[in-house]
Parts: structure tokens; sequence; C-alpha cells
């Protein structure tokens, strides 16, 4: 009975989302890569929620409110803030220029080298991380819920690699051969499935706690582990409290305001207006995140009772152990196509860069649209396959979400950094963000997996000498002996910052930029974004201090 549920609603979104853009043949880039530009605000909400709450967010940051508590929450507070500043001041600047990718801005700012080395940053990003991680998290939930290892008779391992062969497939036939209107029709389905599920989790959990009295377990979860509710991280937590005036809010603007594969939903919208509602309708929905990926990390804890051998197994272990079996198939189709929503966000994001921005600049400046999409589609199907490939690898990263964020400070500082200078300056050269791009990559590189490493060995071979072999003081410790990954961010953000500042007044450019209206879109902004962005800002704050 699961299976066929999970098997009939898999099969009803596959058809609608065929349905809805069968009379787009997506053979030109623009209808392609962009949707035709007719993403409407409910489309791009849904499609942005969706890309963003795929498995690395539900099963990676439950598994970190399993072990640390309501701190983490921080993540998902703070992208309505993120996603307020990209609608009111990117967007505006993105749809003027008539973009298609957030590098093509870093072309008219800078030049096409530029834009290429920033491409090349997402790409490389995108297929030894975050598809890998995409793939990995989504088969850990789905051979958790069916038990596929019992199922098939095979290992865990051998799971696990036949979940990312399955759900790489699939997803790639979605992205690579539908194109972006596809996918976000199909994310905007799964998104109304995924957050009510959602929801059931942690009302089951509740009952459950409570012997069927929602607020009684409620009481019984907070009363029994109050060290869990404690929503500002102490200095041994993975988002200590600080960190959000240092690396956090640096991480979100990254994610939420330049990073492809989110702000594509929004380049896809039919006018400014319609980009701007999407993104304020989905940030106050992000209000409501950590109760699907927060809140059931924190139940899984009390009701295994911290046992767990692995805290990224803690969702799909909560799911089992209290969704009623009937629910299960609906559940698991749902959590696929959150899984699907990101996976497809990111493959076709990257064929989207690899078509527009390397093969029509580099390889082939003659190319027709159908030339570009087809070997833009064949590059997706490479990455794809690599992904999966890779995936099942980084079984043994430790925390998936606190792995996924700090790799991902590679390029996510350097881009945000030269995108921001372009914003801001006017005689900034080329040759600034260049160095910009490659000395923030590197010095990133060089903290994490040299120094980093080096210092908090020393410190920690130290206390074992005088002995301390307590587990809490070497935490301690070792959150002393080395500037956490999101202040480090904030430094790097600074120093480049500075460089290209400094390189700007050495040799500024011989002509002032000058951002042009290209007039493909409509830029007159909805009449009540400032009033909504004020409220949304408001009520994320208040929701902090209240559980602060």
């Amino acid at each position: 009975m699961q299976i066929l549920s999970f098997l009939g609603f898999t099969i009803l979104v596959a058809v609608i989302s065929y349905l809805a853009t069968r009379k787009t043949a997506e053979t030109s880039s623009d209808g392609y890569f962009l949707g035709g530009r007719s993403l409407t605000a409910g489309v791009i909400a849904g499609s942005l929620l969706l890309t963003n709450l795929s498995t690395e967010q539900i099963v990676g940051l439950n598994g970190s409110a399993y072990t640390s508590g309501l701190s983490v929450m921080v993540w998902e507070t703070l992208a309505a803030i993120a996603m307020v500043v990209a609608a009111v001041y990117l967007l505006p600047k993105y749809l003027k220029s008539g973009l298609t990718t957030v590098p093509g801005f870093l072309e008219k700012r800078f030049d096409v080298t530029t834009k290429t080395l920033t491409s090349i940053l997402f790409l490389t990003g995108y297929v030894v991380v975050l598809l890998p991680v995409i793939l990995y998290s989504g088969s850990l939930a789905i051979s958790g819920m069916f038990d596929i290892p019992t199922l098939l008779g095979v290992t865990h391992t051998q799971s696990i690699w036949i979940c990312v062969w399955g759900i790489g497939i699939i997803g790639s036939i979605y992205a690579v051969f539908g194109g972006l209107k596809a996918v976000a029709v199909s994310d905007s389905i799964n998104a109304v499935g995924l957050l009510i599920g959602g929801i059931l989790i942690p009302f089951f959990g509740l009952l459950l706690i409570g012997d069927g009295n929602l607020f009684d377990g409620l009481n019984i979860l907070v009363t029994e582990n109050p060290e869990k509710f404690k929503s500002m991280g102490s200095k041994t937590d993975p988002v200590p409290f600080y960190t959000i005036f240092t690396g956090m809010m640096l991480v979100q603007l990254f994610y939420w305001g330049t990073n492809q594969q989110i702000i594509q939903r929004a380049l896809g919208a039919k006018n400014l207006k319609e980009g701007q509602k999407g993104l304020l309708l989905a940030s106050f929905i992000k209000i409501l995140g950590p109760l699907i990926v927060v809140l059931p990390g924190l139940i899984a804890y009390h009701i295994f009772e911290g046992s767990l051998e692995t805290a990224d197994s803690a969702y799909p272990m909560l799911v089992k152990k209290v969704l009623p079996q009937e629910w299960v198939g609906f559940f698991a189709a749902v959590l696929f196509g959150a899984i699907l929503s990101s996976f497809n966000s990111v493959l076709n994001s990257s064929v989207t860069l690899f078509g527009i921005d390397v093969y029509k600049q580099h390889i082939n400046k003659n190319a027709d649209e159908k030339t570009i999409v087809k070997y833009g589609k064949t590059f997706g199907v490479i990455l794809a396959i690599a992904a999966m490939c890779i995936a099942p690898l980084i079984a043994n990263a430790g925390s998936l979400f606190d792995y996924l964020q700090e790799i991902n400070g590679i390029y996510s500082i350097p881009i945000l950094t030269i995108i921001v200078v372009g914003f801001t300056t006017k005689r900034v050269p080329a040759i600034a963000a260049k160095i910009g791009l490659i000395s923030g990559c590197l010095l990133y590189i060089i903290s994490q997996f040299f120094l980093q490493p080096y210092f908090i060995n020393t410190a920690l071979a130290e206390a074992k000498l005088n002995g301390i072999i307590e587990a809490s003081e070497l935490a301690l410790i070792e959150s002393q002996a080395y500037p956490h990954f999101l202040d480090v961010m904030a430094i790097l953000f600074v120093l480049n910052i500075l460089i290209m500042l400094i390189i700007g007044k050495l040799k500024p450019r011989e002509i002032a930029y000058s951002q042009e209206y290209t007039k493909q879109v409509n830029i007159s902004p909805w009449k009540y974004v400032n009033q909504v962005s004020i409220i949304i800002c408001v009520i994320v704050i208040g929701v902090y201090i209240y559980f602060a």
C-alpha cells in the first residue's frame, strides 16, 4: 500500500508537470533556462521553498537540532530577512539588465573572464558538494522510511547506492529534458504536500509524547529537555549566537540573493512585481520553517532518548515511528518530490551556466539557441552521473548540514564579495574581481583545510597531555582553538573587499560602470513591497527574541 501511494502521487506530479509545459516546447534558450519568463508569484514561491526545503535541510538540520537543540533555527529565521533584501534590492537590478544568470551581471560589470571564473566556481561547487549531499541525504531518508535493506535484502551501503541512482536518474529526466518551467511546476505542487506532510510529523510526534494530547506532549518535551530549547547557541554549538552578526547573514545573502539555483526562479518572473511577491511570500512561509526542520529533531531526541547511532538518521527514524502506516507512502512521495526539486534545481542551474556562460561564450560563439540547449542537456547528463558517483562517498563526512555549509564557503563568499563590490562601486576594475575570486577561494581553503586542523589537533593533544578527558571540556577547547567557519567567512569577506577597493584606487576603470535598462522585463515594483518587507523583518526578530 505504501509503495502504491508513493508511486501514484509521484506519477501524478510528473503528468501535471508535463501537461503544464507541453505547449511551451523549451527549445529556445529563454524558454528552457527561464521558463519563457512566465513564472508567477505563486509558482516562484513554491519553487523557492521546495528548492531549499529538501532533504539536506530536513534531514541535515533536524539532525543538527537532535544534537544541539533549538539554536540551529537561525538558518531558517534569518533566511526570511535575506529574501527581503533580495526582493527589495537585488532583484530589481537583475531584471533591469535582463539577466539570465548571475555571472551574466559580472560580465557586464567586469569582463568575460570574471564571468567564466564565477560560472566554473558555481559548477564545481554544485558537482562536488551540493548535488552529492542532496542525493545522499535523500537516499538516507527514502532508505530509512521504506527500510530498503530489508525490503530488497541488501546492505545499508548498497541501499544508499540504489536510492542515489534512482533519484539521480529520475531527477535528471525532469531537469535536463523538462527545463525550468517543468521543474518549477512540479516544485509548486510538491511544496503544498511537503508543508502539509512536514507539519504532520511534529503533530504526530507530540501526540505520541503526550499520549494523545498535543499540548501535553509539547509541555513534556519542553519540561524534560530544557537544555534543547535555548535559541542562543553557546560557543560549542554548531551556530554560536555571535556568528549571527559575523558570517551567518553573509551566507544567507549569498544563498538567497546570488546563488544561481535559487535566484534563477525569480529571474524567470513575468515582471518585477511577480518576482517580488514570490520572494516575499516564500520568506513569510519560511518563518514557519523551524516547525518542519528543527522541532522534529527535538522530538526525535526525546522519543529515542538520544540513543540513535547517527544524528542524521533522526528524521527518517521519527517518520517511521510516528506516522500512521497509511500516510507513509504519501509522505515519502512528497519527500521524494522535495529531493528531486533540489536536485533538479541545481542541475538545471548548472545546465544554464554551462550553456550560456561557457558553451556559447567560449566553445561555439555562433551557436543558435537549439544548439545551446542541446549541449547544455548533454553537460547536465554528465554532471548528474558524476554527482551520483560521488554521493555515496560522503557517508563519513559527519553532520551533513554543517559539512554542506562549511564547504560551500570555498566559493560562496568570494562570489558574494565581487557582486557586492560590483553593485556598490563604479570604478573597481576587472582585475580586482579576478584577484578577489582567487584570493578568497585560496585563503578559505588554507584556513579550513590546513590551519584549522593544525590548531585544533595541537590544542586537543595538549589538553590530553594535561589530563583533560571530559568530552564537554574538550569540545570547549576545540571551539576556542580556531575561529568558527562563519567568522572566517566574515574576515575574508572584509579582507577581499579591502583588496578590491585598494586595487580600484590604484588602478581604476577608465570609464565608470553604469547599469542600463534593457526593457526585457517590466521593472515596476510591487506597491506594497516596503510595507510587507518591514512586517516580515519585525516578525522574524520577534520570533527569535521570544525563543531567546
